[in-house]
């Protein structure tokens, strides 16, 4: 798939638990791994704008693009 997810990357860099956003944005843990790993379809802007505030970054610092066979930098 073209878009990358790169929640788990800001987590790193904000140190912050998935358990700890899980919670405080109101998802269960489960449906934050599935979105870290890249497996659902969709997000809802609602959930974004609370990742993004929580975790102070922009939704481009989540996602990336990549070209159909282009190699991810």
């Amino acid at each position: 798939m073209p878009i990358l997810v790169q929640l788990d990357v800001m987590l790193a860099r904000r140190k912050v638990r998935s358990k700890e956003l899980a919670a405080h944005i109101g998802i269960t843990e489960a449906n934050l791994s599935l979105l870290k790993q890249g497996k659902v379809k969709g997000v809802r802007f609602d959930t974004l704008e609370k990742i993004c505030a929580y975790l102070q970054c922009q939704p481009g610092d989540l996602l990336a693009f990549y070209p159909e066979g282009q190699q991810e930098k």
